[in-house]
């Protein structure tokens, strides 16, 4: 019984914990941590360590080798330190608790300053709140009112503070699996505030595409090539491939908001750079595309597509050269359901209000760096987080509220507890 009356008292002091949640979002959003470029990695990664050892909590700070996370743009800058931490060994299996501390860079349209806390109309403000430093500070709250109450924990929790989840080459994630720094199951807080069971996701891929002409004056353009008109046999080729690729479902289930529409892989023209006056003949364009493959397909055969696309389209171009670079690839996840997901659940169930009719698996084709931590042989994967479909995630004004980082804290103290009982917390209504 002194056991329970612990657990609930720990549960309801997460809700009497928000200045020191208020304080702690506001010093994470603070640090710049934007990616491109990720020069804010070793600041953050010393902020961490300051809130983290008053818990108890041991680091290693384990950096990403420059030739794997460096690409052909240049766009990527700064040492790539990733934090674990951890407690003293304890009783009961890992459980590695991932965050990526990288977010978006803040972009235009914002009303309040994007690397500080604001507080307006119930929200809680800035870039990275929800996407996903707010699930760090949920954390931090479930770990101290753990400690207050001095609960005993069946699982160890590990937090994985990692790098390069927007975009980059090489996640810093997939390095700490593939080189065997975790083990145990996986709770990834790159989802979402809703009683979703994950389905999986699509992979994608980010390739620059660089067609290079010769720079000429505009009104005598003897001896110069145009890279930018050069190049539109290109781009109507890949509008094409866009055409045909996004006739391809999957079979992995759609979100709800899909209304009974499948999930199709895509292609998208993302972005496109090229010159700069108009009295000179642009010596260079370049063109980055995004291609969301579905785990039914192969990895080699979406590349072979997109490359073939490019040779084929360039192949009686008069441009100097035409090349291409992988500068980002996330691979897809597949069925992340494990034994764990149950009492996940009902910890979501408790902290949220969920019930347990509410639950619904779905995929996505957004994608998320878990697909290498399968790929290095970790398959059940339990997804949370902070994400709803209003809070303008890699938008302007981007913003989380205190009532969902405290559901968030409650369910992951939940999960984390000795004391928890599942059976009691998700019952369906009647």
């Amino acid at each position: 019984m002194s056991g329970d009356l612990s657990f609930h008292a720990a549960l309801a002091s997460i809700g009497e914990d928000t200045g020191t949640i208020l304080q702690d979002l506001g010093r994470m959003l603070a640090v710049d941590t934007c990616f491109p470029p990720g020069n804010g990695y070793p600041a953050f990664a010393d902020l961490m360590e300051s809130l983290l050892t008053p818990l108890g909590f041991q680091f290693r700070r384990i950096a990403v080798p420059e030739a794997l996370w460096q690409t052909a743009d240049g766009g990527a800058s700064g040492e790539r330190v990733n934090l674990l931490a951890s407690l003293p060994a304890g009783a009961g299996e890992d459980c590695n608790l991932y965050f990526h501390v990288d977010t978006v860079p803040p972009g235009d349209g914002w009303t309040f300053p994007p690397l500080a806390l604001s507080q307006a109309d119930g929200r809680l403000i800035g870039r990275g709140s929800a996407d996903m430093k707010g699930t760090i500070v949920a954390t931090l709250a479930a770990l101290r009112a753990a400690r207050r109450q001095g609960l005993k924990l069946r699982f160890n929790p590990v937090l994985l503070l990692c790098t390069d989840e927007e975009g980059g080459l090489y996640p810093g994630i997939r390095y700490l699996a593939e080189q065997g720094y975790f083990s145990g199951h996986m709770l990834s807080f790159n989802g979402g505030a809703a009683p979703r069971i994950w389905g999986g996701c699509f992979g994608s891929i980010d390739l620059l595409i660089r067609v290079t002409g010769r720079s000429a004056h505009s009104g005598d353009p003897v001896g110069g090539i145009n890279a930018i008109e050069q190049s539109l046999p290109l781009l109507n080729a890949l509008q094409e491939l866009k055409q045909r690729v996004e006739q391809r479902v999957s079979a992995m289930p759609a979100p709800p908001h899909y209304q009974g529409r499948p999930l199709t892989s895509r292609l998208t023209l993302a972005a496109a750079h090229g010159g700069g006056k108009g009295s000179t003949l642009p010596a260079r364009f370049e063109v980055l595309v995004n291609r969301r493959y579905a785990p039914e397909e192969s990895f080699d055969a979406v590349y072979r597509e997109l490359t073939q696309c490019i040779g084929q389209a360039m192949s009686g171009s008069a441009a100097l050269d035409v090349a291409h670079h992988i500068i980002g690839h996330l691979a897809p996840v597949s069925d992340p359901v494990g034994p764990h997901w149950p009492r996940w659940l009902a910890a979501l169930s408790l902290g949220f209000g969920f019930d347990a009719n509410d639950y619904v698996v779905w995929g996505s084709s957004t994608s998320s760096d878990m697909g290498w931590v399968q790929r290095a042989g970790i398959q059940e994967i339990l997804l949370g987080g902070l994400a709803r479909p209003d809070n303008r995630i890699h938008a302007a004004d981007e913003y989380t509220t205190l009532s969902d980082i405290v559901a968030l804290a409650q369910s992951i103290l939940a999960y984390l507890a000795v004391d928890f009982t599942p059976s009691q917390a998700l019952q369906p209504n009647p």
